[in-house]
């Protein structure tokens, strides 16, 4: 160490004295001196051979100085650069290799010698510390295998929440398996294997390490895959496409892993960094063509899955993406791998652990969207159900919720979406979306978004609200009977309130964002008043309607006459009136054409039994008649519709053949239909019996002159018309 030491004074003195003043410069060693000991030190393997590596050692700090300086290159240039590196670190490693085997045929005599020996001490007992991990990872697993295939059995069928929670249990017995098997190593490692040397605890060290990480990575492509339970798998692929990528993958992880974690740092540390190099360059190359081929074999496989999941959407707008995703799949996957070689090459350490950091970021986000996704869509899918009592007390509310949560989860999916896009963006820097989050433009527009959400989901509760209360109101089960003005003023109620929601929250939602509602505001009156004007017989329907129901002359379920229209009062708005007639016909009549109403079963009703009896009959005995067919009808159902006693009349008309009786039957609004069809029936089977003629006129027609002598005339007594 001192000639080596002497010798970099006289490589790098002149420079030295360069940049110093020539007042106290110490007296330099004579040329004669240096260059005998130039050669002592050249004569010798040893102090050459530390000379070499010094001199390498001082050539790399230089180039890489010179690179980072250099900021400006390109990535031509800087592959060059690199590939260059990489050609002279490996004729370097070929030389220590040759150095190396040179000296084992030497009997391992000279210190490079002793280093090997070291190393294949060390590969001696990495082997015993790797059959331990492996061995026991196996037994482990096995157990592992055992209690997963118990947790896929309970939760096979189940919804996804459930499956998930499985999947995350099973995860858990498989991440516990490789720790206890990692714990088994690194108990072997200190009480058996021991450090014979300072140099094999790093290597140790190392191995536990990268066996722990890669195979720690391998449960988590376990836990997305399942390739052994179907009913564990997170994403809807099939067994045997589970079993093919898990498989590659897991090459592929373990690859990369223990080259990078295990051999190549282990490599470096005793044999040669060159070797080292050389190495991870041909490990990640291999990796790369075998994403490569692994991409190209499965590109119209995946194309037709992804094709397959946008059918089952009905080719919607996710399945639009999912269809252009297919289509192009394998072009971005190769682009990236080759990137990611690229990459790699130019700057291994920076710009590869980013994009590595980058892709694990992205995902994981695609991962926790997919999930959130299939959530929404196994609640979207499946009808929702009430439980009975409050669908019997709110009938309608069942079909509400199922119509307006599946567009609240429709629109919650495409947030979903937008979150995942913007999660892969900033995992790899294209928008920065934390940084705008937290700068107070950010901040303000997250804010007005937020509030206009919560204005809408508000809105939205509330209408739901006032709408299961009326329904729970107008439901005749429970609590109060509603009247007719209670179902009708509710009704109003309801259409009124919903289209005041409706504008409020519409406008606060714009205001929210940003919108200035005031030249709305002014725009909705300028048209009002435009309305006003044109459309007459519009505020005229709305004014009648108005005092209609101030009036309180109708009601829905009233039996009405409405102009020439009579029937029963389906629908009543502020503006119109919906009647159905007996035929079942339903007619729309507007307030402005209204002239009259006339309401039938207001407070109570009468049915007019006018009874024409001929001009023979005993009035007195008529009278007794139509009282005793009275007393038979209240001995039937009819009975509870009657309010009083039979208003016997008498005689109101002196017919042309029948002398015309009256009665009235006061009954309950609307019953005196059914009670009046039940008295004319008992009626008619009392006059039968008591021989009281109902009489009806006769026309007797009679022949003309044309008559022959001898025939007949023609007499047709038939009833008038």
């Amino acid at each position: 160490m001192p000639k080596i030491a002497a010798l970099l004074f006289l490589m790098f003195f002149p420079l030295a004295a360069h940049a110093q003043t020539p007042v106290s410069a110490p007296e330099a060693p004579s040329a004669e001196a240096s260059i005998e000991e130039l050669v002592q030190i050249l004569q010798n393997d040893e102090t050459r051979a530390l000379l070499i590596e010094r001199l390498q050692q001082t050539a790399g700090e230089g180039e890489a100085g010179a690179l980072e300086a250099e900021t400006d290159l390109s990535l031509v240039r800087q592959l060059s650069q690199y590939t260059q590196k990489a050609a002279r670190s490996t004729a370097e490693t070929f030389d220590s290799l040759g150095r190396i085997f040179r000296d084992i045929g030497r009997g391992l005599s000279t210190t490079e010698g002793d280093e090997v020996r070291v190393f294949l001490d060390l590969a001696a007992n990495l082997v015993l510390v790797g059959t331990a991990l492996f061995g026991a990872l196996l037994l482990l697993r096995v157990l592992a295998v055992l209690a997963e295939k118990q947790i896929a059995h309970r939760v096979e069928g189940r919804r996804l929440p459930l499956r998930v929670v499985g999947g995350v249990g099973a995860t858990l017995v498989d991440a516990l398996s490789i720790v206890l098997a990692w714990a088994t190593g690194y108990l072997i490692t200190l009480f058996f294997v021991g450090p014979s040397s300072i140099r094999i605890e790093p290597g140790h060290a190392l191995l536990l390490n990268a066996f722990l990480l890669v195979e720690l990575a391998k449960v988590i492509a376990r836990f997305v895959l399942s390739p052994r339970f179907g009913a564990l798998r997170l994403i809807p692929v099939t067994d045997e496409n589970a079993r093919y990528w898990y498989f590659w993958l897991s090459r592929i992880v373990s690859l990369i892993g223990y080259t990078f974690l295990f051999v190549s740092p282990l490599v470096a540390a005793n044999l040669d960094r060159g070797l080292a190099s050389a190495v991870q360059v041909v490990v990640m190359t291999t990796a790369v063509i075998i994403g490569i081929v692994v991409v190209l074999q499965n590109k119209d496989d995946v194309r037709l899955w992804l094709r397959e999941l946008a059918a089952r959407r009905h080719n919607d707008g996710y399945g639009q993406v999912l269809l252009l995703i297919g289509r192009y799949w394998h072009v971005f996957a190769i682009v990236y791998l080759l990137s990611l070689l690229i990459v790699w090459f130019a700057n291994p350490n920076q710009a590869l652990p980013f994009m590595i950091g980058a892709t694990v970021q992205s995902l994981v986000a695609v991962l926790a969207g997919t999930l959130l996704f299939r959530f929404i869509a196994s609640f979207v899918t499946r009808d929702l159900h009430v439980p009975g009592e409050i669908k019997e007390r709110l009938p309608l509310l069942e079909t509400r919720l199922q119509t307006f949560v599946p567009t609240v989860m429709h629109v919650v999916r495409w947030a979903i979406l937008v979150a995942v896009v913007l999660a892969v963006l900033q995992a790899w820097r294209l928008f920065n979306f934390v940084g705008w989050i937290s700068s107070s433009n950010g901040q303000a527009a997250a804010g007005a978004i937020f509030s206009a959400v919560l204005i809408v989901v508000i809105a939205f509760a509330v209408h739901v609200a006032v709408s299961s209360w009326i329904e729970y109101r107008l439901n005749p089960d429970f609590g109060k009977v509603p009247s007719a003005r209670e179902k009708t003023l509710l009704g109003l109620f309801k259409n009124a309130f919903t289209i005041a929601l409706a504008v409020f929250g519409i406008m606060l939602t714009l205001a929210q964002i940003g919108v200035n509602i005031a030249p709305l505001l002014a725009g909705a009156g300028v048209i009002g008043l435009a309305i006003g004007f044109g459309a007459q017989k519009l505020v005229e329907d709305i004014i009648n309607g108005v005092f209609i129901q101030l009036e309180n002359i109708m009601n829905e379920g009233d039996v009405v006459a409405v102009g020439d229209k009579s029937g029963v009062v389906e629908k009543l708005t502020i503006r119109s009136v919906t009647i159905r007639d007996m035929t079942g016909t339903v007619h729309l009549i507007p307030f402005s054409s209204v002239a009259q109403v006339s309401n039938m079963v207001r407070g109570f009703s009468f049915h007019v039994a006018e009874i024409g009896v001929a001009y023979e009959s005993d009035i007195e005995a008529v009278k007794t008649a139509m009282k005793d067919a009275f007393a038979l009808l209240m001995q039937t159902e009819h009975k509870d519709d009657i309010l009083d006693e039979l208003d016997m009349q008498g005689i109101i008309a002196f017919a042309d053949s029948a002398i015309t009786v009256r009665a009235r039957i006061k009954t309950l609004p609307g019953k005196h239909w059914g009670a009046g069809r039940a008295y004319s029936e008992i009626l008619k089977r009392v006059f039968d019996e008591r021989g009281i003629e109902i009489p009806y006129p006769h026309v007797t027609y009679v022949a003309g002159s044309n008559s022959k002598p001898g025939q007949p005339g023609l007499l047709a007594p038939v009833p008038a018309t």
